[in-house]
């Protein structure tokens, strides 16, 4: 096999049909891998055992055993996740001499339902969460992750090597997380579905923490089918996507004012291809203009500093081996280490130790801001929601050159209402600008998952299917 399958329904077709080998299949991505991203830099370790699990997975099904749809299909997880042979660094040189002792509870369920763990995508250090002036899909572990429709162009982030890899076929699906935006926005400036669950329904346990009240983890795909099959086994659903029809639906549509004119148009036209399938458009905005709408937001900022000031160093402490465990630690590291600091610095980090000296989440302050942002994007979220099935937003601007050292904010970032809320979001690519792709966000209700999943295949058939680069 020269190249690679392009989803993993593909590749699941292929093996079912005998003209391929699991083994065959891993080798076909591992040589693309070997290939590529020495320009992508999205991927930043490989399995040492990728091509020994894949040939178990062919041995199951010579013997009729095979373990569930995804039995055979590469993975790549995003290396803030623990998984046994994998380094598990979150970007950061200073989780290198401590690799993971056991896989997360999410890479259970991958080897349980016998997915190949292909292996760890790079991303935005620390999830994004280390400066206000970071570089997204920049770790001092990965290098710079790069757009593969442009190398010259940012991937977004934190989940910026799993979006890139599925987008340039390095891997049919991968595992990302999302605190605010990690899983949607890489995918929307990538071109590729990503599906942020809602928060609770796959376990956080052996993930590099932010935030317990925002953080989960996600499948990334090339289309919605793929990501709800992995979901499924993420989360360990029984219950299939449901088929659904849209005609007589009330879809939402979150116009937003500030965005180019490609995406005003896009917009437009999804609305055109919703409502020539019979569902109402219903033009809609969150109801008040200080609603939160991007990750920094002052509330939403403090909240979650006081959340990772905690988090992490009972992480750390917890994690065994060598490595810095308090916050004091951690910025040392920083400022002795030579890469680290080399790209922006890490003022979030020390407001994370102000935060965690003055009590982290047992301060007064946080309980106010938990509350203010939480309050604000439930209110803002119903406003959007109303009485519509769900609602449609653009995920991204197009994506801006790689650049270091000044703030990234993305206007059309509309992440943070599910992400605060803690509800379910999807995006899907719905058009270009300048050859750059742009996403389509769909919105739904806390616990709706499949029922998302579903209206998301729905509209992804309306839409025209999406070019990807040929690399």
């Amino acid at each position: 096999m020269t190249e690679p399958a392009t989803s993993a329904a593909e590749a699941a077709a292929l093996l079912a049909s005998g003209s391929v080998s699991s083994v065959e299949l891993t080798e076909a991505y591992l040589a693309r891998i070997e290939r590529l991203n020495p320009v992508l830099h999205a991927v930043i370790a490989t399995a040492p055992d990728a091509t020994e699990a894949a040939r178990a997975s062919d041995q199951r099904r010579r013997n009729g055993d095979l373990l569930g749809p995804l039995d055979g299909i590469p993975v790549l997880l995003k290396d803030n996740i623990e998984a046994v042979g994998l380094p598990g660094t979150a970007g950061s040189r200073a989780l290198l001499s401590s690799p993971p002792v056991a896989d997360a509870p999410l890479v259970g369920q991958l080897r349980g339902a016998g997915t190949v763990l292909l292996g760890a995508a790079n991303l935005s250090e620390w999830a994004n969460f280390r400066s206000t002036a970071s570089t997204s899909g920049w770790s001092a572990v990965g290098g710079q992750t790069v757009n593969p429709h442009d190398p010259g162009r940012n991937t977004s982030g934190s989940s910026s090597g799993s979006a890139a890899a599925v987008a340039a076929r390095l891997a049919p699906l991968t595992v990302g997380t999302e605190t605010d935006g990690s899983i949607v926005s890489p995918a929307g400036v990538c071109g590729v579905v990503g599906f942020k669950p809602t928060v609770g329904s796959i376990p956080t346990a052996g993930i590099v923490p932010i935030s317990p009240q925002q953080d989960t983890a996600g499948p990334m795909a090339r289309t919605v089918a793929d990501a709800a099959v992995l979901y499924r086994v993420l989360a360990g659903a029984t219950t299939p996507m449901p088929e659904v029809d849209l005609a007589g639906l009330r879809v939402a549509s979150w116009r937003q004012p500030d965005g180019p004119a490609a995406v005003t148009t896009m917009q437009a036209r999804v609305e055109q291809q919703l409502a020539a399938a019979g569902a109402v458009v219903v033009v809609t905005d969150p109801g008040t203009p200080d609603e939160p709408s991007g990750p920094f937001d002052d509330a939403e900022l403090e909240a979650l500093v006081a959340e990772f000031a905690t988090a992490l160093p009972a992480y750390l402490a917890a994690r065994p081996g060598e490595h810095p465990r308090t916050w004091p630690e951690l910025l040392a590291f920083n400022r002795a280490d030579e890469i680290e600091l080399s790209r922006f610095s890490d003022e979030i980090f020390q407001l994370c130790a102000q935060s965690h000296a003055a009590g982290g989440i047992s301060a007064p302050q946080y309980q106010q801001a938990r509350l203010a942002c939480g309050t604000a994007a439930a209110r803002s979220l119903a406003g959007v929601l109303a009485d519509c099935a769900f609602a449609i937003s653009p995920t991204n601007s197009p994506a801006w050159p790689i650049s270091y050292g000044t703030p990234e904010r993305d206007p059309l970032l509309t992440s943070s209402l599910c992400a605060i809320t803690g509800s379910p979001s999807i995006t899907l690519p719905a058009g270009t600008a300048d050859g750059l792709p742009i996403g389509i966000s769909l919105l739904g209700r806390r616990g709706a998952d499949l029922e998302l999943l579903g209206y998301a295949a729905a509209l992804e058939r309306l839409l025209p299917p999406p070019s990807f680069p040929s690399l």
